[in-house]
Order: C-alpha cells, then sequence, then structure tokens
C-alpha cells in the first residue's frame, strides 16, 4: 500500500498546475504521510502505521483501540 493513509484513508489525488498565463499542467497532491509506532494495550504489542497528520490527530483524540477498530470496519487496513 503506498501513499494511503491507513487511519483515514487519505491517497494521492490529480489536479493541475495553473500558471499565471493560466496554462495548465497536472500534477498530484501527497497526503502528508509518516511512518509511526503505536502501543496497542489489548493485544500488549506495537503495531508500526503509515499514517497522515490528520489521522494521528484522530488517534490522539479517540484512542489507538478504537480507531484501529473503525479502520478495519472501513476497509482501510
Amino acid at each position: 500500500m503506498s501513499r494511503v493513509c491507513q487511519i483515514t484513508g487519505k491517497k494521492v489525488i490529480s489536479g493541475n498546475n495553473v500558471s499565471k498565463s493560466k496554462r495548465s499542467t497536472k500534477r498530484t497532491f501527497a497526503p502528508n504521510l509518516s511512518i509511526k509506532k503505536f502501543y496497542n494495550p489489548e493485544t500488549e504489542k506495537w503495531i508500526t502505521l503509515k499514517v497522515s497528520a490528520a489521522g494521528m490527530r484522530t488517534i490522539n483524540k479517540n484512542g489507538i483501540v478504537s480507531t484501529l477498530k473503525k479502520a478495519k470496519e472501513q476497509g482501510y487496513l
């Protein structure tokens, strides 16, 4: 799985670079991803996730256990 957040499902999207003369060329918008280790207290193990900045905020807000459960239901993991 490359360039896809495992929590929020954010992925690369395409758009246009628009110059001053309004000339358009294709470009990609990549999500702000980083590889982080999180401790899962249920299984007492560390898990490595490729997660976006928004995904990290979600984990901090809701907790790792409930966030992983929701991501599995939505098919991101």
